[in-house]
């Protein structure tokens, strides 16, 4: 399976890919309205987590939580319920909420229509990482003017459901559309420096350099790799991690490069 069976020249004009959080769908809704206004004027995709929620569940079923390099280590029961949170709840939620402000969302999974293919990582239980995307699916919902929104979950090599982290979910989404843009929402305000001061362009090399010294940490490693590694099909692409609370973000992730932090394959010369 190739990364969409097509090449980036063929991508929709303009796409975006968006990762949203997995906050509330109150504490979102300004930023639907952006996604909704968005959806109007260009082609998206958006790709939804739901962590906290899935802790919250597991916690309820007693079922134990742990995380190691920044992803959920994921048990056949943390599976079970983790599928049914971001399948189930997290995604029909989401697109109701979209269709609710005009936006013509349609709810998938990386599972349906065997759109993300994973490979499993090692000593994390049934979690893998996207190493290819079936990409037809999503070219025809968007050709139709429809708005994609999917929950981070995968096949692996044997056929087994997994969970995905769903920065890698919209970085593979992203390179195997040929997006021009990439945006991942978060709870921060970019990327950091060791004097503790944002960070408004990184390129790949600066990047591993940080998360080499520490710099970089904790669960902003995977962010970090995962827009990198969604950049490389479309010459001239960006991805920008910004606060998802921030006002008019989604807007401004597009064209405020003091937004944020925008993560480039090499940054420009000086």
């Amino acid at each position: 399976m190739t990364d969409g069976g097509a090449s980036a020249a063929a991508a929709p004009s303009g796409l975006v890919v968006v990762k949203l959080g997995g906050t509330t769908i109150t504490e979102q809704a300004q930023l639907l309205d952006q996604v909704a206004e968005l959806s109007s004027a260009r082609p998206v995709v958006v790709v939804h987590g739901g962590g906290a929620r899935v802790t919250s569940w597991l916690e309820r079923l007693g079922v134990p939580t742990r995380f190691e390099d920044g992803l959920r280590v994921t048990d056949a029961a943390a599976l079970e319920v983790t599928a049914a949170v971001l399948r189930g709840a997290a995604n029909v939620e989401l697109v109701a909420a979209l269709r609710a402000r005009g936006c013509d969302a349609v709810g998938l999974s990386g599972v349906d229509g065997g759109l993300l293919a994973g490979r499993r990582v090692a000593g994390k239980g049934f979690v893998a990482s996207v190493s290819a995307v079936r990409t037809e699916l999503l070219r025809t919902l968007l050709a139709a003017g429809h708005v994609p929104v999917i929950a981070p979950l995968a096949l692996d090599e044997d056929g087994a459901v997994c969970n995905v982290n769903a920065d890698d979910a919209a970085a593979g989404l992203a390179r195997g559309l040929g997006a021009g843009r990439l945006v991942l929402l978060t709870d921060v305000d970019g990327i950091r420096g060791a004097d503790g001061v944002r960070i408004p362009r990184i390129g790949a090399e600066q990047a591993e350099r940080l998360i080499a010294a520490g710099v970089i940490g904790g669960g902003m490693v995977p962010k970090v790799r995962a827009a990198l590694r969604g950049l490389a099909a479309a010459p001239g692409a960006a991805a920008i991690i910004a606060d998802g609370a921030g006002p008019d973000v989604l807007r401004r992730a597009l064209g405020d490069a003091d937004l944020g932090t925008r993560i480039v394959a090499q940054p420009e010369p000086a």
